[in-house]
């Protein structure tokens, strides 16, 4: 497969509709680095990804010049997103990233994706040091969209109950240790203070 195809295959959402309620303001927006969380996150993407979306209030982000679209269920969390992202994309593949993850780099999503590409799998899910699995930057298939949008409309709420039973890849910390020159990948920004990066 040429390079330009397997790019074309690829597609990338920053999840920004989240309250921020635990943050005290609009973590999107807060600027690590002099760019905005969701921005640092959706450049990273850029780097492995054909294209980049935002899905949470039009209105909200509209500054930040991505293409953005709206949450399958505003209210139903991050699920909503996922579902919202698969719904809209066109590619075989697409990363859908949380956008409380400013330490994301393009060489670790490229992993994701070449896991994903390499594999008979529906998605590519890491497990962080601690052993939490962080399917909040994660590769997933085209073909979920349906399952997880049922899982949606029954009221499942939890991220890791929709995906149960699922062919999931997990790609555990050992395999990806080489790119994180030390630094903590997959750390959830949930208060100022919880920044390493500034």
């Amino acid at each position: 497969m040429l390079a330009s195809e397997r790019m074309l295959a690829r597609a990338a959402y920053v999840l920004v509709g989240g309250r921020s309620s635990r943050f005290g303001q609009d973590k999107a927006r807060f600027e690590v680095g002099g760019l905005p969380m969701a921005l640092r996150v959706a450049r990273a993407a850029a780097e492995a990804a054909d294209a980049v979306t935002l899905v949470g209030p039009r209105e909200r982000y509209a500054d930040f010049e991505l293409p953005i679209i709206d949450d399958e269920t505003p209210a139903a969390g991050p699920l909503s997103g996922l579902v919202a992202a698969l719904g809209h994309t066109s590619a075989r593949w697409t990363l859908v990233a949380a956008c409380d993850l400013p330490g994301l780099d393009s060489a670790f999503l490229e992993l994701l994706f070449r896991t994903a590409e390499s594999g008979r799998v529906s998605a590519v899910i890491p497990v962080q040091r601690d052993g939490r699995v962080q399917p909040l930057c994660a590769v997933y298939s085209k073909s979920l969209h349906a399952p997880l949008r049922e899982n949606l409309r029954r009221g499942v709420s939890k991220l890791t109950t929709a995906l149960g039973g699922l062919d999931i890849r997990y790609l555990n910390a050992p395999e990806y240790a080489h790119l994180e020159y030390g630094r903590d990948l997959l750390r959830n920004v949930n208060a100022p203070a919880d920044l390493a990066l500034r």
